[in-house]
């Protein structure tokens, strides 16, 4: 039996590919959940549908600024509405803006926090209420990086939003456990995303540099967090919660 049959699952910024939520939404969809994939750009999504569909997996697609509460009260209106409730969600969409701290402006500041941060609040808030109110539990996983555990030059917003959600989630846990709602974090590394590549493209020196600093010798791909991901969603995974998966080679081990 697949592991997510009959199961309702969210999954934020899945547009991009190769990307973290692109990988998970086709991972839940290959293990029978039904998959409602948000982005900024809905036809980026609807690719990923797409994709999902050849397969003979079900998916849809829809336009989502996570820094939008009114975006987020569409989303949850369209799934109770649809769907009847939400078995999971996985907050996924993010964006990295690398700066000295002395550099940052402070909207860079802030469009990160927004985006990388407030967006799992929103999600998170509405997932509670959704899932306690239709009362069959559900797992919630939130993703913030191993930047959100150790200290890392150049990404004190995006460290401190990371750092944000990883305690954030645990807080929530405890909250959530006596409703059978679980929450974890997963912590990625240098994962071979879109935003990976694009960071070094920017800084094509410290390549070597990172793949050097990795005790498995090599960067993740995204199947490696999607993987995490399904874990989490599924029944296996039934008495954790308040946890951080950290899915990095090896490299904060160190």
């Amino acid at each position: 039996m697949p592991r997510l049959e009959g199961k309702i699952a969210l999954v934020t910024g899945g547009a991009s590919m190769p990307g973290l939520g692109s990988a998970t939404a086709i991972r839940f969809a290959e293990e029978g959940a039904h998959v409602v994939i948000t982005d900024l750009s809905k036809d980026g999504a609807q690719k990923i549908v797409d994709l999902i569909a050849e397969k003979g997996g079900s998916a849809e697609a829809l336009a989502h600024d996570v820094s939008s509460t009114n975006d987020w009260d569409d989303v949850f209106g369209h799934i109770e509405e649809n769907h009847g409730g939400l078995d999971v969600i996985v907050n996924n969409a993010g964006i990295a803006i690398l700066r000295p701290i002395v550099d940052y402006t402070v909207e860079e500041w802030n469009r990160q926090c927004d985006i990388n941060l407030n967006s799992v609040f929103h999600g998170t808030q509405r997932a509670v209420k959704l899932m306690r109110r239709i009362g069959r539990g559900g797992s919630i996983i939130n993703i913030s990086s191993i930047v959100g555990q150790v200290g890392v030059a150049n990404t004190a917003a995006y460290a401190a939003a990371k750092g944000g959600v990883r305690i954030f989630s645990k807080t929530v846990a405890l909250e959530c456990a006596a409703d059978n709602i679980r929450v974890n974090t997963v912590h990625p590394g240098m994962i071979m995303t879109n935003m990976q590549k694009t960071a070094l493209e920017d800084n094509p020196e410290i390549y070597h540099q990172l793949v050097a600093s990795i005790p498995m010798g090599r960067f993740g791909e995204p199947e490696d967090i999607a993987n995490m991901n399904l874990f989490l969603a599924s029944d296996e995974s039934a008495y954790c919660t308040g946890v951080e998966f950290t899915v990095d080679g090896g490299m904060i081990t160190q």
